[in-house]
């Protein structure tokens, strides 16, 4: 039995927003080391504020200074923090409530081990050298070391000057993926410059790549069928916007291909002719580059265009 793959793999992405009154006025408090929240109908300061009121879902304008000191109502240690994470040895998860504020707010305590955090302990704001408006100017919080309340809340208009009016967060997701005893065959298969699938037992339909079980039937897909090389074009999109990383050229094409013999079509970019001569129906082969274990791209074969009829169940 061929080794089953698993390979570290990333998504990640920039997230752009753009900020109303409200969180505009949070963020930018945030830059001058000033904490906001906003007042609900019912009297509660909501920490970090919100644009609606939780309760009446009405607009709520009415901005409050709080903290910067406060209380922890529940926590969990971290022994291993991860990228990105605000601190890089171990802390505490931690949501405080706020001198000023009845609702808590998240982010991490700096304490030299779970034994020294507690729910009900004071803390305070410990603020990032460098701030620009974002969450993680509030570098961390840290044991103050005192049971007074700082003053709160205070009434806040909510403006500064230069105000952040919207942000780009960086999402990101870190995992490890194994395809599985299927794909793990249709992988391998590949790096011999070869395409297989799986035929459904049932109604004999070919899966490309490979599910492990017919998605129809319900039932295993253990036998293998070797496909194409070559394929149809069955339907295809223009890509515009230039992706991070990525040294292709715009516009480009990703298409549909239903590779001969296949009842499934996979996608893959078309290349070796123009991105307004790309069609439905073209005819196309896989171009690997050097040492390549996947098709860097399909192009056209030069042959007739397939019949609608022959791929139109596959679109």
């Amino acid at each position: 039995m061929p080794e089953v793959l698993k390979a570290p793999l990333v998504v990640e992405f920039p997230f752009t927003r753009s900020l109303g009154p409200v969180q505009s006025a949070f963020l930018t408090g945030l830059r001058e080391r000033t904490v906001l929240g906003v007042t609900a109908s019912d009297g509660r300061v909501v920490v970090p504020p919100t644009e609606y009121d939780p309760v009446t879902a009405e607009e709520i304008r009415d901005l409050v200074e709080v903290g910067p000191g406060g209380t922890v109502t529940t926590w969990a240690w971290n022994p291993a923090p991860r990228r990105g994470q605000p601190l890089q040895t171990p802390f505490a998860w931690v949501l405080v409530r706020l001198d000023g504020a009845d609702t808590a707010l998240l982010h991490a305590l700096d304490a030299p081990g779970p034994d020294a955090v507690r729910t009900g302990m004071r803390v305070t704001v410990r603020w990032a050298a460098e701030r620009t408006g974002a969450i993680t100017d509030i570098a961390c919080f840290e044991p103050s070391g005192a049971d007074e309340r700082t003053t709160g809340p205070t009434p806040h208009s909510g403006e500064f000057a230069d105000a952040v009016t919207g942000i780009t967060a960086p999402a990101r997701l870190d995992y490890t993926y194994s395809p599985g005893a299927a794909q793990s065959r249709y992988i391998q298969a590949l790096g011999g410059r070869r395409t297989i699938g799986e035929r459904c037992p049932s109604c004999r339909k070919v899966y490309v790549p490979p599910r492990g079980a017919c998605p129809t039937c319900g039932v295993a897909t253990d036998t293998q069928v070797e496909v194409g090389p070559r394929g149809t074009v069955t339907t295809f999109c223009i890509v515009n916007i230039k992706a991070k990383n990525l040294d292709i050229e715009v516009p480009y094409v990703y298409a549909h291909i239903a590779l001969d013999g296949a009842d499934l079509a996979l996608h893959a970019r078309i290349g070796g002719i123009p991105y307004d001569q790309v069609r439905m129906g073209l005819r196309v082969e896989p171009v690997w580059t050097e040492g390549g274990r996947f098709p860097d791209h399909y192009r056209p074969t030069g042959e007739p265009d397939a019949d609608y009829d022959s791929y139109k169940e596959l679109i």
